[in-house]
């Protein structure tokens, strides 16, 4: 019977998407050993028929005690789309508010049965939530943008005073080029000549194509 064990607890498995299966046929042996205990071939059921009863009753008992969720919440939450399955039959509303007040506590349940679901890459979010990434801890972007930084720096370096200040001004300032031109005391044309010239230079020191 124990291939009967492991059949049942590969099936139970793909249903509730899990790898690994070494604990359902754990349970799965002890609800065996049960059957084999407890069998009374005078209540007219087949002992193949009967273990394998006992055997996934073994099995998904072990299921629930590994379930952060509790049954009371699932439950809950089953009462809830059974509800709202009733109502949308009958072409009514359905919203949460109103299964919440038919309901109470049905939100909460929601809730627990959400946190409880372990998330997997190769799965998609739950509905209605979503992942921000943060890509700021990345150590190839950290690496990156420090790299950039320190390029930055040499090219500006390697300009004329007065082009460094219209750069940093305008670029890391957010200073217009007209403004710099009244406070430098020269005409807006001069301000983009030398605008330009700053650019270009960098460019040249970065190594890029105008």
């Amino acid at each position: 019977m124990f291939p009967v064990v492991q059949s049942i607890a590969k099936r139970v498995a793909r249903i509730c998407r899990l790898r690994e299966t070494d604990d359902l046929v754990g349970d799965g042996a002890l609800g065996l050993i049960r059957a084999i205990d407890a069998f009374d071939p005078g209540r007219g059921v087949t002992f193949d028929r009967y273990a394998r009863h006992v055997i996934l009753g073994s099995i998904l008992n072990g299921l629930r005690k590994n379930d952060p969720v509790s049954e009371r919440a699932r439950r809950r939450v089953r009462e809830g789309e059974r509800l709202r399955a009733v109502l949308e039959s009958r072409g009514e509303t359905a919203d949460e508010e109103r299964l919440e007040t038919a309901l109470p506590g049905l939100r909460a349940a929601k809730g627990k049965v959400e946190l409880g679901i372990p998330l997997s890459l190769d799965a998609p979010l739950p509905l209605g939530h979503q992942l921000r990434i943060d890509w700021g801890s990345d150590p190839a972007s950290i690496c990156e943008h420090r790299v950039r930084r320190a390029a930055a720096r040499d090219a500006l370096r390697v300009l004329s005073d007065r082009q460094r200040t219209i750069v940093v001004e305008h670029y890391f300032r957010d200073v217009s080029l007209r403004t710099i031109s009244t406070r430098m005391a020269v005409t807006p044309q001069r301000v983009s000549q030398l605008h330009c010239a700053a650019l270009e230079r960098m460019r040249s020191t970065l190594g890029e194509a105008p």
